[in-house]
């Protein structure tokens, strides 16, 4: 491998880095778009069984009465 062989791999590797970061970013802000502004239709295809639990059980800690 001589010099030329050598710089051009390293700037396809940096170049090819700098574009990975790039698309994760711009996936990550448009992932944040989409969840700030999503809106549900309202529309219900899950049966009635796979919904979520609207009374979800919550423990409390044991509260211990001091002698």
């Amino acid at each position: 491998m001589d010099i030329d062989q050598a710089a051009v791999f390293l700037a396809g590797s940096i170049l090819t880095a700098l574009g990975f970061v790039v698309i994760v970013t711009a996936a990550v802000v448009i992932n944040n778009i989409i969840h700030r502004y999503w809106k549900s239709w309202g529309w219900n295809f899950l049966p009635d069984y796979m919904q979520k639990n609207e009374k979800e059980v919550v423990y409390e800690d044991p509260k211990f009465d001091k002698k």
